[in-house]
């Protein structure tokens, strides 16, 4: 059902934006198949290249917990175990229990996981630079 709301939204549109938008997921799409063909390359999924990802890049640290990933990733709690699982097993990351709570644990790169994150984020930043795209706006949150 379309509402009041988001008919005057999708009646607002221009030949202009989706044109722009077209752009935008075609670029998007392009850095994703690009992501998945240079995350397979290094032997990991490309799931497990964001988990490694929202590990390290969590703000203000370099570790997380469980439910930080799950929502990073909006996914299930119980489905974002089982992804901590398999990297661990590939030995990618290991879990700590918190210092502070005992009942929270820390998923946390290993030194390999570590070595294949900045390997594969290099080459992810460099991609997005052939777009001509930044970071900057991302600051603006």
């Amino acid at each position: 059902m379309v509402t009041n709301r988001k008919r005057s939204a999708i009646e607002a549109a221009t030949k202009q934006d989706l044109e722009q938008l077209s752009e935008f997921r075609y670029k998007l799409r392009r850095f994703l198949h690009f992501s998945e063909e240079v995350v397979n390359a290094e032997g990991i999924t490309p799931l497990q290249y964001v988990l490694l990802l929202h590990v390290m890049g969590f703000p203000g640290r370099d570790w997380a917990t469980v439910g930080e990933l799950a929502e990073r990733l909006q996914a299930a709690p119980h489905g974002t175990v089982a992804l901590v699982s398999r990297c661990e097993t590939a030995g990618l990351v290991a879990r700590r229990a918190n210092e502070h709570d005992r009942r929270q644990v820390e998923v946390h790169l290993t030194p390999k996981g570590a070595r294949c994150l900045f390997r594969l984020a290099a080459l992810h930043k460099s991609e997005i630079d052939s777009f001509g795209w930044t970071f900057s706006t991302l600051d603006d949150r």
